[in-house]
């Protein structure tokens, strides 16, 4: 899914070399009204083997709460991005830019909820900006 299909055009050899173009359905548009259709549609329903996120940090958590249902027992969802520039450890009057402040506070709500989420199990890796890793237990 992306809202650029030129994107997904330009891994699409990459995929066919893989062997595995067979198995990508994409979908290209805004992720949430996407997301809601394929829910509503119900044939996603624990479909997913593995997600990953990389999109309007402002949405994260919204994101969260539709994919755990597509993701299947076992499977993992990615975020990227949740580091957000060291800025969810820095104390609340550090010096950040405006759009690192803007969206700390979307990064931190996400960080938060996926902590106490009991139907996964998380792991935080301090790789480039932060990878978060959820893989679903229930």
């Amino acid at each position: 899914m992306d809202i650029n299909k030129e994107n997904y055009e330009l891994g699409l050899p990459v995929l066919k070399k893989a062997g595995v173009a067979h198995k990508v359905d994409f979908k290209e548009g805004p992720a949430l009204p996407v997301l809601d259709q394929m829910i509503e549609e119900g044939k996603y329903h624990g479909s997913f083997d593995f997600i990953f996120v990389d999109a309007d940090k402002d949405n994260y958590l919204n994101y969260h709460k539709r994919l755990i249902d597509l993701v299947k027992i076992g499977g993992v969802i990615g975020y990227d991005n949740t580091l957000w520039n060291g800025s969810v450890v820095a104390p609340p009057d550090a010096p950040l830019r405006k759009y690192v402040r803007y969206y700390r506070d979307f990064v931190l709500e996400l960080n938060k909820a996926l902590a106490v989420d009991p139907r996964i199990e998380i792991c935080q890796l301090p790789v480039g900006d932060g990878i978060t890793l959820c893989r679903r237990i229930s």
